[in-house]
């Protein structure tokens, strides 16, 4: 596979501004468990590149590179971010902090890919920072939707707005 650091570059630094406007989407509508749960899901989808043998590593490193995101990497998300109740609708804390923490695991992620090309292959760097990502989300998700079940419960809130409740936009 054939990639250049410019190209690199540019994908991440697109990928980065989408995970920012995602963000801030996120953060203007009331969540719901499927808002929560649904993208650990849909990225779980990932795992189908390790039927590819070239994406494949050595079960330690992908173990240890999920556990890093899980346990070292998912903490700032945690800090920073939170669920509340307001005007009947559980949402999303904004943090300033949080666009911070996102841009900074963005560039050491890119300074830690750097060393990890000079060892690994292209697809295997991938698939390790793949795991790191998913251990983090995984965790950051579970947070969220512990702390949503625990304001639906505290609140009797309904789990997901009826038809009828649900605005046009």
């Amino acid at each position: 596979m054939v990639s250049t650091p410019a190209l690199t570059a540019v994908v991440s630094l697109i990928g980065l501004a989408g995970v920012l406007t995602w963000r801030v989407r996120e953060g203007r509508s009331a969540v719901t468990l499927k808002k929560i749960v649904m993208p650990p899901l849909g990225m779980a989808t990932g795992f189908c590149m390790f039927f590819y043998p070239p994406c494949r590593v050595p079960f330690l490193w992908g173990l240890a590179a999920f556990l890093i995101g899980a346990v070292l990497f998912a903490v700032p998300l945690l800090l920073t971010s939170d669920l509340h109740l307001h005007n009947g609708e559980i949402r999303m804390k904004r943090s300033s902090a949080f666009f911070a923490v996102i841009i900074v695991l963005a560039v050491i992620r890119w300074a830690a890919r750097d060393y990890f090309d000079r060892v690994l292959s292209l697809e295997q760097t991938g698939a390790i920072f793949y795991l790191l990502a998913f251990g983090m989300i995984l965790r950051w998700r579970l947070k969220l939707m512990l702390a949503w079940r625990a304001l639906t419960a505290a609140h009797a809130l309904p789990a997901a707005p009826t038809h009828e409740e649900v605005p046009a936009d």
